[in-house]
C-alpha cells in the first residue's frame, strides 16, 4: 500500500534533480514540421515564411543572437538594385523604413543629414516610393528580426549548435531527426541548413566542394589561381622579409613564398575573412581603442611599410567608413589576410580560435592606425577620433560577434551555377529570385612572385554581371544524396558565381524560396525535388518574391 507512492516519488525527486541540472533550459526533444539549422538572415526569412504558410517551425541559432552578419556590422547592405527585393525581404526593409521615421531614433544626427551623406556610399540607402530602406544599425535589425519571428509564431532555441560528431538520422534518404552538442534532439520532416558553413549540408552526406575549382571545370575565366598586381608603389614592391633585404631572415607572416600552382588552377582555399566593424565618432557614444593585450606588431608590419611607401595615403584607402545613421559606420577590409582557409571544416573549437584571432587582429589594426608613430600624424589623429559604440553589442565588449564568412563550403548539388549564369550567357529556366551584385570576391592571399616582389592573389572587383536568376535546383541536393533538405546560403554554386550570389538580401529571398518549398513538398508528400517549378513560382510570386527582374 505505501510501496508504490514511496516509488512515485523516487521517480519525482529523480525528475527534479535531473531539471535542477538543466535549468529547466530546454526538451531533451523538439518537433517541427520545419526545422532552421542557422541564424542567418536565411534562416530567419525561411522561418518566417514556413510560419507564415502555416507549418510549426523551429529556428536553431547557434548563439543568442538571430541576424548572422545582417545584424552584426554588415548593415550597408549589398543592395545595389533595390527592385529584387520581395516577399519576407521587403518585409524587413520595410520595418527599417518605418523605425527610421520615428523622429526620437535619431540621437545624433537628424534622418536628413545623414541620407545625404550616404547617398552616394549605399546606393541612395532608400526609396521612398516604396517606402523600403536598406541601411540601419545592427542592434535595430536584430530587434526587427526577432520581431518577425516572435509574430510568425517561430519557435527560437539559441545557444545550439550540431553535433558533428554523428551523422543525422537518415532514413530513406530523408534526414529524421538531428542532434545538439547539448544532447538535444530536433525532429521535423523537412530541414533547411541556413548555416554560413553548411555543416548540416555536409553531416547529411550531400555533395559539396570547399575552394576554387579550375578554370577549366565549367569553362569559366575567373576561376582559381590569379595572380594580381604588386603590391608597393611605382613597381617598387613591398619588401616581404622581417628583416628588409635578407631572405634568410623568412617571410613576414602570412606571406605564401610563391603562388599555390599555374593561372587558372584550382586549389582548397577560401577568400579572406574579417569582422564587419561598427565604429562611432560621436563622443557621447564612442568607447576608446585600447591596445589588445596580445597585439603582435608584426600582424601589421607589411602595412607600415606598404603606408611608408606611399605616405600621402588616406585612412579611408586602408579601411572603409560606410556611414550608417547616428554617426556609426559599416567598416569594412579589415581582412586578416591567410586565416580563413581551416575554417569551412574546422571543428568548433578551431573555428572559436580562429575567430578570437581575428577579433585580436581587427582590434590591433584600429590601435595600430591610431597610435603606431611610423604612421603619417594625420592618418593617426583621423583614427583616434573614431572609436567602438556604447549602444552595440553590449555582452561582447561593443564588438560585433560574427566573423564574416564570405564563403565556405559550396553544395554540388541538382544545379551549378557558373559565370555564364552570372554573365547572362545561359540564363536558367527555373528562377527563383534575382541577383545584381557584380563579380566580387576578396583577394585569397600575398604571394612573392618568380620576380622576388609581392602580389595579391585570388582576387577581382566589381567585374560586370548581369541580372540573372538564380535556379531553384541550386539549392538542392541531388536527390539521390537527400530528399527533405534545402539549401539557401551554401547554394551549389562555382567560387565565381558564388562571389556574386554571396550577399545577405539575396540569402533572404532564397531562404524564403527553400522555405516554400520545403512547404509544399509536405503538402505534396513528395521528395523537396519533386516540387513542381510552375507550382513554386506561382506561390514565390503570390507572396511578393521577384523572381524576374522586368525592364
Amino acid at each position: 500500500m505505501f510501496l508504490f507512492p514511496f516509488r512515485c516519488f523516487l521517480r519525482i525527486s529523480a525528475c527534479l534533480l535531473a531539471f535542477s541540472f538543466t535549468g529547466f533550459a530546454k526538451d531533451p526533444l523538439v518537433t517541427a514540421d520545419i526545422c532552421v539549422y542557422g541564424e542567418t538572415p536565411a534562416g530567419i526569412t525561411a522561418a518566417v515564411q514556413a510560419a507564415r504558410m502555416g507549418r510549426s517551425v523551429v529556428l536553431i541559432s547557434t548563439t543568442e543572437h538571430v541576424g548572422g552578419m545582417a545584424t552584426s556590422g554588415l548593415t550597408a547592405t549589398d543592395l545595389n538594385n533595390f527592385r529584387i527585393a520581395g516577399g519576407v525581404t521587403f518585409d524587413f526593409y520595410r520595418r527599417i523604413y518605418n523605425y527610421y521615421l520615428q523622429p526620437g531614433v535619431w540621437r545624433s544626427e537628424t534622418r536628413e543629414v545623414y541620407m545625404e551623406r550616404s547617398k552616394k556610399r549605399t546606393f541612395s540607402g532608400k526609396n521612398d516610393s516604396l517606402r523600403i530602406q536598406w541601411v540601419y544599425e545592427s542592434g535595430v535589425g536584430e530587434k526587427i528580426f526577432r520581431e518577425m519571428l516572435q509574430e510568425a509564431g517561430v519557435r527560437l532555441v539559441a545557444h545550439e549548435r550540431l553535433n558533428r560528431s554523428v551523422r543525422p538520422d537518415m532514413r530513406k534518404g530523408r534526414i529524421a531527426q538531428i542532434l545538439m552538442e547539448s544532447g538535444l534532439r530536433v525532429r521535423a520532416r523537412m530541414f533547411i541548413d541556413a548555416s554560413y558553413e553548411g555543416d548540416l549540408m555536409k553531416q547529411a552526406g550531400v555533395s559539396y566542394i570547399v575552394g576554387r575549382e579550375s578554370n577549366a571545370q565549367y569553362g569559366e575565366t575567373m576561376n582559381g589561381i590569379r595572380l594580381g598586381p604588386v603590391v608597393g608603389r611605382d613597381s617598387i614592391s613591398i619588401d616581404p622579409y622581417r628583416i628588409p633585404g635578407n631572405p634568410a631572415s623568412g617571410l613576414l607572416p602570412f606571406i605564401d613564398p610563391a603562388p599555390g600552382g599555374p593561372e587558372g588552377s584550382a586549389d582548397g582555399r577560401t577568400q579572406t575573412y574579417c569582422y564587419r566593424l561598427t565604429l562611432t565618432d560621436d563622443p557621447a557614444n564612442r568607447v576608446e581603442i585600447r591596445r589588445p593585450a596580445d597585439y603582435n606588431p608584426m600582424w601589421y608590419e607589411f602595412l607600415a611599410r606598404m603606408i611608408a611607401l606611399n605616405p600621402d595615403i588616406q585612412l579611408s584607402q586602408i579601411i572603409s567608413f560606410t556611414p550608417m545613421p547616428n554617426r556609426k559606420t559599416d567598416t569594412n577590409q579589415g581582412n586578416f589576410v591567410g586565416n580563413s582557409y581551416a575554417w569551412p571544416e574546422a571543428a568548433y573549437q578551431l573555428r572559436d580560435s580562429i575567430a578570437q584571432r581575428h577579433r585580436s587582429y581587427s582590434l590591433g589594426l584600429l590601435w595600430f592606425l591610431g597610435n603606431d608613430e611610423r604612421l603619417p600624424l594625420a592618418l593617426r589623429e583621423e583614427m583616434k577620433k573614431w572609436g567602438l559604440p556604447k549602444d552595440e553589442y553590449l555582452e561582447s565588449g561593443h564588438f560585433p560577434y560574427q566573423l564574416y564568412v564570405r564563403e565556405a563550403r559550396r553544395m554540388i548539388g541538382e544545379y551549378v551555377m557558373t559565370e555564364a549564369d552570372c554573365m547572362g550567357q545561359r540564363p536558367v529556366s527555373d528562377p527563383i529570385a534575382v541577383a545584381t551584385y557584380p563579380l566580387d570576391c576578396h583577394f585569397v592571399a600575398r604571394v612573392v612572385d618568380a620576380n622576388g616582389k609581392v602580389r595579391v592573389e585570388g582576387s577581382y572587383g566589381k567585374q560586370r554581371s548581369m541580372n540573372y536568376g538564380i535556379s531553384f535546383r541550386s539549392i538542392l541536393p541531388r536527390v539521390s544524396e537527400c530528399q527533405n533538405l534545402v539549401v539557401p546560403v551554401c547554394v551549389s554554386a562555382s567560387h565565381v558565381a558564388y562571389s556574386s550570389i554571396r550577399m545577405e538580401p539575396v540569402y533572404m529571398m532564397l531562404g524564403q524560396a527553400a522555405a516554400t518549398a520545403a512547404v509544399l513538398a509536405l503538402e505534396e508528400r513528395k521528395a523537396v525535388q519533386g516540387v513542381s517549378y510552375e507550382t513554386l513560382k506561382k506561390r514565390l510570386l503570390a507572396d511578393g518574391q521577384v523572381v524576374v527582374l522586368r525592364k
